[in-house]
């Protein structure tokens, strides 16, 4: 038994060998090429570039979708002259007077008064009207409940031409900067967003949700049946750059859940749509060990209004407009 075992394994072996034996010998290009057919096809195929963009089924009439455009500006290129405070405050040592060089040289001066200079990107972003719509979902019981899901599609749109700090530096040594945009940029952008529903007339916020089984019904019902990306799915991709030939804008959702049926006047801040930043420095909170600790960013964020004169009872998204009665549209804040 031990014998024919052994036999059927050599066997086994010399027909798997034979192939490449063949393929090995003059005048066996047919077998070889045979070979390397199958060869490549026992390797795992190359993943195809996935494409993010995901335009619509239907042509949308003017006016459904609200544009709102970049707002880059020069001084979001900069901060300062600002001091470095864990260098003023936490090295030991600064006051001493050079022999040979000018005061300003030493590392106090120059820590004293340093300004930080960087790009500045920004997105288009574009939305439908604010909709309502009721959906089953699941719960921890393990039972369906439905609710009234408040939702945006949106439109986020790389059109390139970033800011930058231009310098130019003088015979004199001296140099200027000078924020100019960079025509012609094919750079894409990442887009990490974060939507915050503010009911401001109930002193409630609401982070936008992922519901999985209101992404279907919300997609058909706006996009003819295009899927669309969720807050997490849209920041796998990088957005390329669109022009008047190619479009590459992507699409998405933002939703909430239990919404006060009360709300009448509510806000919705995008976050991720630019990398303009400001900050603020608490001197008393200076820890030289932990860097940055007594910073505090604020990002630049787009604040769209609206206003919803209805009642709890029998929410309709008909009664939602855009804007809000002695409010602006729209406006770009800190936040």
């Amino acid at each position: 038994m031990l014998r024919r075992t052994k036999s059927a394994l050599l066997l086994m072996f010399a027909l798997c060998a034979a192939p490449v034996a063949l393929a090995q010998q003059p005048g066996s290009d047919a077998l070889e090429v045979k070979v390397a057919a199958i060869n490549a096809a026992a390797q795992p195929a190359a993943a195809a570039p996935e494409n993010p963009h995901n335009p619509p089924r239907r042509v949308f009439v003017d006016g459904v979708l609200t544009t709102i455009p970049t707002d880059l500006r020069a001084q979001e290129t900069f901060t300062g002259p600002e001091p470095i405070l864990e260098i003023i405050q936490g090295a030991q040592g600064l006051d001493w007077t050079p022999e040979t060089l000018p005061a300003s040289r030493t590392l106090k001066a120059m820590a004293e008064n340093v300004i930080y200079r960087r790009n500045v990107w920004g997105l288009e972003f574009a939305f439908k009207p604010m909709r309502m719509i009721e959906v089953d979902i699941p719960q921890p019981t393990g039972k369906m409940q439905r609710k009234t899901l408040w939702y945006m599609v949106y439109r986020i749109r790389n059109t390139g031409n970033p800011l930058e700090a231009t310098a130019t530096t003088f015979e004199t040594g001296d140099t200027l900067y000078e924020a100019t945009a960079a025509s012609g940029s094919k750079a894409p952008i990442r887009f990490f967003p974060r939507f915050i529903l503010e009911a401001s007339d109930q002193k409630k916020e609401y982070l936008d949700r992922l519901v999985p089984v209101a992404m279907t019904p919300i997609a058909n019902r706006e996009m003819g049946g295009t899927a669309l990306y969720d807050t997490v799915s849209v920041s796998r991709f990088n957005v390329p750059v669109s022009s008047d030939e190619v479009d590459n804008a992507i699409w998405g959702v933002a939703i909430w859940e239990d919404i006060d049926p009360q709300t009448d006047y509510f806000s919705i801040y995008v976050q991720g749509l630019t990398n303009a930043y400001q900050w603020t420095d608490t001197p008393a909170n200076v820890d030289p060990e932990k860097i940055g600790a007594h910073r505090a960013f604020k990002t630049k964020t787009l604040k769209l209004n609206f206003w919803r004169p209805g009642d709890r009872y029998n929410e309709h998204e008909d009664e939602i407009r855009f804007g809000a009665p002695g409010q602006v549209d729209y406006e770009w804040i800190y936040r």
